[in-house]
């Protein structure tokens, strides 16, 4: 993960990066810094612009306006080959007819002048351990499972000790359970080497749980940069609350606005206490908004004496469905007045309350804390 120190010179820097393709704007006024040992994502649908950027990055696309740097020094014009940099791709595009060490060590063959074979040798089975392929070396591509093969692309683009590895939606073509190994090692390989990375993905599970800030990007520009959880707990708008984990959203109105507390009204009788996000400064009573509320913030119970005393929202629900999940229990809901919502119950809760049947009546609250108020952008 990050660095304790971060880069005097950041690895990366856009300015005012745009892309265009003929009257289509796949980028749009990109400003951006990476640090030194950090491990970036971006995330966001397909067209969003998030491949176009790392593109860019990589020197396979040159920007239409602005500026790219690599450690400081400006590299718009300079081609792929000439940047301290190296990428994996989604579908690794690995050498079929070279094994795994030739794989591996075909970006040091390269280099002029060319190190002697007991060195590539030498560095190619440091790197096979790293990534947990000792013993593989005079294996061939084709007899990898998917995993190692990832794992090979991998090896072949650290072994240059690059600057910067960017990383297009590297773990897309593995299954869930293997894709959530991958993710691990990745960290661990990230944290042990050092070196930046960046990361292209739709998934959110996956630029959540690997990456140090998260870039999410909307119709080619950036809408909102931060870490994990600040993307999470404090959503910019609807659109990133929306993209990062689940929410349940409630239209609505603005009431009152306060320092620390919003007052809104739902269904046009409903007030409700709730959190004023970021975008809350510059909205006006009377403004319509979006109230999130996690489901997993809500909660469940079949007597309303046993909901939580500083709730600042109690409901009456049905049950519509159920989907056991494992480790929680999804359940879709409906009020007379909010219509439809979701609402997550941790395993551990239906010890003490067996699960909830479809069509029973049951009692939904939430605390003002889990209530934000968001623009409907």
């Amino acid at each position: 993960m990050q660095s304790n120190g971060a880069s005097a010179v950041p690895v990366l820097t856009f300015r005012g990066v745009s892309k265009r393709f003929g009257d289509v704007v796949a980028a749009r006024n990109l400003d951006l810094d990476v640090d030194e040992g950090e491990f970036l994502s971006f995330l966001g649908p397909s067209g969003c612009g998030k491949t176009t950027s790392l593109r860019m990055i990589a020197g396979f696309e040159q920007p239409s306006e602005g500026d790219v740097y690599l450690m400081g020094e400006r590299v718009n014009g300079v081609p792929a080959y000439r940047r301290p940099v190296n990428m994996v791709f989604q579908h690794y595009a690995l050498f079929p007819h070279l094994d795994v060490a030739d794989n591996v060590s075909y970006g040091l063959r390269q280099r002029r002048p060319r190190p002697d074979a007991d060195a590539i040798a030498r560095r190619v089975e440091a790197m096979l351990e790293k990534v947990r392929l000792a013993g593989y070396a005079r294996r061939k591509i084709w007899e990898l499972s998917g995993g190692q093969q990832q794992r090979v692309a991998l090896a072949r683009a650290l072994i240059n000790e690059p600057a910067l590895l960017l990383l297009d939606e590297p773990l897309a073509a593995l299954d869930r359970k293997l894709r959530r190994e991958m993710q691990i090692e990745l960290q661990n390989l990230q944290r042990d080497l050092g070196i930046t990375f960046v990361l292209v993905t739709h998934d959110q599970e996956e630029a959540l749980s690997m990456s140090d800030r998260v870039c999410i990007m909307r119709d080619g520009a950036i809408v909102q940069i931060g870490s994990p959880r600040e993307l999470y707990d404090r959503p910019l708008n609807r659109y990133v609350a929306d993209f990062v984990g689940k929410s349940n959203f409630f239209a609505g109105t603005l009431v009152e606005t306060g320092r620390e507390r919003v007052i809104v009204s739902l269904a046009g009788t409903l007030r409700v206490p709730a959190v004023g996000g970021p975008s809350v400064a510059g909205m006006a009573r009377g403004q319509g908004i979006s109230l999130s509320v996690r489901p997993e913030q809500m909660v469940l119970s079949r007597d309303p004496r046993s909901l939580p005393a500083d709730s600042a929202v109690k409901l009456e629900a049905t049950v519509r469905n159920r989907i056991f999940l494992g480790e929680h229990t999804e359940y879709l809901l409906h009020e007379t007045r909010l219509g439809e919502f979701l609402a997550l119950a941790p395993r551990q809760t239906e010890i003490s309350e067996p699960a909830f049947d479809t069509g029973e009546s049951i009692h939904v609250s939430w605390s003002a804390n889990a209530a934000l108020v968001l623009s409907n952008e």
